[in-house]
């Protein structure tokens, strides 16, 4: 598809060219190089056809760096959109898919997570090696955005039940996955903050309960194991609410 798209572009740069650029600017022919002379004449070159010959030249290495300019600029363009497109198994390998949710009011840090802080913490940020006691929400929010895990107190049909406990473990312990632990570690206790998990910074493929957190009821689990263990066309980028609730000294 890039390579397709890359062809399409230098067709119609080549064809632009062509038809808004003086006949004085083209590129030349290999033909058009050579010097005709009339006849009769010495063939030698005047001082003034010096100068078009080399202004022709000029012209000619002026096009191809042109033209490939816009070669790499089509592959590179095609590579960014290749980047850009959330992993589903079914589609590695492929330049094609579904674009990465982006949100314009989220705050996107160099692993590509996305967070935005719906109530700010009053307290310290938690250090590495810190035990951290937090409660949260969990949904597959690229598919259907089923809830698999609820905030507080268990809520409504499959997820009735006693309160839960709340979830706690320690910084830098590789406990969770990657984007909760970058997110906690970032917030202030007593803050909340939300977060759009793309499925690189999510749980492990080769270990779905491997790292935390982990739904707290048979349906939760249900929920999420339907996406994570999906080799088809869904998307596994999931949504987390995160209240730091306590910071336990080390």
């Amino acid at each position: 598809m890039a390579s397709i798209s890359a062809l399409r572009q230098s067709l119609t740069f080549s064809s632009v060219i062509t038809a808004s650029t003086p006949k004085w600017k083209r590129p030349l022919s290999p033909q058009s190089l050579h010097h005709h002379h009339p006849p009769g004449s010495s063939g030698e070159s005047s001082p003034s056809n010096n100068g078009q010959d080399i202004e022709r030249r000029r012209v000619l290495i002026s096009s191809v760096g042109l033209l490939a300019g816009a070669f790499w600029n089509a592959s590179m363009d095609g590579v960014a959109a290749a980047a850009d497109f959330t992993d589903m198994p079914a589609l590695r390998g492929k330049d094609y898919g579904k674009t990465k949710m982006r949100y314009p009011d989220y705050t996107e840090t160099e692993s590509g997570l996305q967070y935005k802080d719906l109530r700010p913490g009053f307290g310290p940020t938690p250090k590495m090696g810190q035990i951290v006691v937090v409660d949260w929400d969990g949904y597959t929010i690229g598919y259907y955005g089923r809830i698999f895990e609820a905030r507080n107190k268990t809520k409504g049909g499959s997820f009735e039940g006693d309160d839960k406990e709340f979830f706690k473990f320690r910084l830098g312990s590789q406990e969770v996955i990657p984007a909760f632990e970058e997110a906690v570690s970032g917030m202030t206790l007593g803050g909340i903050r939300r977060i759009i998990v793309p499925p690189e910074l999510g749980y492990p493929e080769n270990d779905y309960n491997k790292s935390g957190p982990k739904p707290t009821t048979f349906s939760g689990q249900r929920a999420l194991d339907f996406v994570l263990r999906n080799q088809g066309l869904i998307d596994k980028t999931l949504l987390f609410d995160i209240e730091l609730v306590k910071i336990v000294p080390s």
